[in-house]
């Protein structure tokens, strides 16, 4: 949640720890008011970079900015004692305005705006009917809040600075304007039922956007969390409506070429719908083993079970990820991103597991390996762990903001970094899908030669299993899984429809597969490699 440090954390960006109030003894930094020939005194911070908190004023780096916030409140404290009430704050290219209300003054409505680079408070009624570039209209609820923790004068700060570092800033996802605003009460002002609203001016009206904040810990990981966009085409302007205090800016997502955004959400729709039956029916099939034929299973039901398990994690995470998300508790996005990433390894593993089975069943045959299940269940469950444990300790989890052509904001916990995409997720599944197309080559090959010596009577009773046996392994193997290779050029869209229904349906699939080997010439087969002649299995 967003506490009084986060509040406070509009000032963090542009001052420096030691800078003090002219005046103060043992000042380190030129602080001076300016208060000739103006209503409202001028504060000017000149930091000096020494104290490593601030090296360049031009360009705000959010990580050295934190090491500010513990000094902060005094600051405001020693403003305050000097009964200085309204002050115009101007560190560099960043300005600002800070207001001081005593407990004689009236609890209301409050209003600002930004024009020409400058912070100036403004009637409410004037907002809309007025060309602001930014303005923002604070409730009495939030005042008052402020008064109550304050012995009852209220603080409003805000802040206006640009060039935030933003490392996962591309160019298709850049910060409206290249400006970010901090509203300040020095109160932990959250969960507001009358809400703030902000008002951001488009220049030139392009793309979707989205009213993002930073509760100002850690790197800069923008979130949607506590606000709302909504887009007024008639003035082109950008409405956010939040519910808490802290750094806002929009984020302008640039329209792409690929139309994927046009089929978000009808893609999203197919993937609930096809996890959610996938999940009940994955359920179902280890609840019948466990209680009714864990005691009667083969090594490939064994095998079997456990890739159930691990698609059973990938779908119930995938779910659940969006609303975790929304939540905006940092920890919980990156334990289930971490859940997410670590359950698609581990079936993409049982993938080649599942192959290699049936290579030593089908193909070699006669080999005997000394506690057989439990190397490969080792191998199933721990070979993910390392990679995961590496990502989540580089900071490789995070918030992700999707965009529809509706206007909608998803928001997904996952990885936005393009080396962990392209070497973890698609090597990994590259590598496995190697191993497993190689098998099936194989399989399909012994079917095809087992068919050849038949009659054709014979080739009409078995073409039904044999195209079952090569569908069943198909999904299996995981080969539905590489229809993501194809996603270019004119295959794109039909490729994402075709992967989201294999791919969130599989575990139906597979429990169908699996009701029916155990149904099948009620359950007699073998699977183990050295009881099993290769011929007859293909037959």
């Amino acid at each position: 949640m967003f506490g009084q440090k986060q509040n406070l954390l509009w000032l963090m960006i542009i001052c420096c720890a030691t800078c003090q109030i002219t005046g103060s003894e043992n000042s380190t930094d030129e602080c001076f008011w300016n208060s000739s020939n103006s209503a409202v005194p001028v504060i000017t911070w000149t930091c000096q970079s020494g104290n490593g908190y601030l090296e360049n004023l031009e360009v705000v780096e959010p990580l050295e900015a934190s090491g500010a916030i513990d000094e902060l409140e005094s600051e405001m404290e020693e403003m305050e004692n000097k009964n200085i009430s309204n002050a115009e704050i101007v560190i560099g290219n960043a300005n600002g305005l800070l207001q001081i209300h005593d407990e004689n003054t009236t609890t209301e409505d409050m209003c600002y705006s930004s024009n020409q680079n400058m912070i100036n408070v403004v009637d409410c009624q004037s907002i809309p009917n007025t060309n602001f570039l930014w303005a923002v209209k604070i409730p009495k609820e939030a005042v008052n809040k402020s008064r109550q923790e304050n012995n009852g004068c209220a603080f409003v700060a805000v802040l206006r600075f640009i060039n935030m570092i933003n490392k996962n800033q591309t160019k298709n996802r850049t910060v409206l304007n290249n400006e970010v605003y901090g509203i300040a009460m020095k109160a932990n002002i959250t969960n507001l039922t009358d809400n703030i609203e902000m008002f951001f001016k488009q220049k030139v009206p392009v793309s979707k956007a989205s009213c993002i904040s930073w509760d100002g810990n850690g790197e800069l990981n923008w979130t949607t969390f506590g606000c709302e966009t909504e887009t007024i085409e008639q003035s082109n302007t950008i409405k956010c409506t939040c519910s808490h205090l802290t750094f806002f800016a929009v984020l302008m997502i640039q329209s792409d070429t690929n139309v994927t955004g046009v089929h978000l959400q009808s893609l999203t729709f197919i993937t609930s719908i096809g996890c959610g039956i996938s999940i009940f029916f994955l359920f179902m099939a280890l609840l019948m083993h466990f209680l009714f034929r864990k005691a009667k299973s083969n090594q490939a039901t064994k095998i079997l079970m456990n890739m159930f398990a691990a698609l059973f994690l990938l779908n119930a995470s995938f779910l659940s990820n969006e609303s975790v998300a929304n939540t905006g508790d940092n920890a919980a996005c990156v334990f289930i991103a971490l859940l997410l990433h670590y359950s698609m390894l581990a079936s993409f593993t049982w993938f080649f597991i599942q192959a290699l089975h049936m290579y030593l069943w089908l193909i070699r045959q006669n080999v005997s390996i000394t506690n057989y299940m439990r190397k490969i269940t080792v191998l199933g469950w721990v070979c993910p762990a390392p990679i995961v444990v590496v990502i989540v300790s580089v900071g490789g989890y995070e918030a992700v903001i999707l965009n529809t052509t509706s206007g909608k904001i998803i928001q997904m916990c996952w990885t936005t970094n393009p080396y962990i995409h392209y070497i973890v997720n698609i090597g990994y599944y590259a590598l496995v899908f190697i191993f497993t197309a190689g098998i099936f080559i194989m399989i399909v090959t012994k079917i095809i030669q087992s068919r050849i010596i038949r009659s054709t009577e014979d080739k009409r009773k078995t073409f039904r299993k044999q195209l079952m046996m090569v569908l069943s392994l198909f999904l299996l193997f995981g080969l539905t899984w590489s229809v993501a290779f194809f996603s270019y050029g004119p295959m794109l869209i039909p490729s994402y429809y075709i992967f989201t229904v294999l791919n969130s349906l599989q575990g139906f699939f597979l429990f169908l597969y699996y009701y029916h080997i155990h149904n099948d010439a009620a359950g007699q087969f073998s699977d183990d490699p050295e009881n099993t002649d290769s011929t007859s299995t293909i037959t």
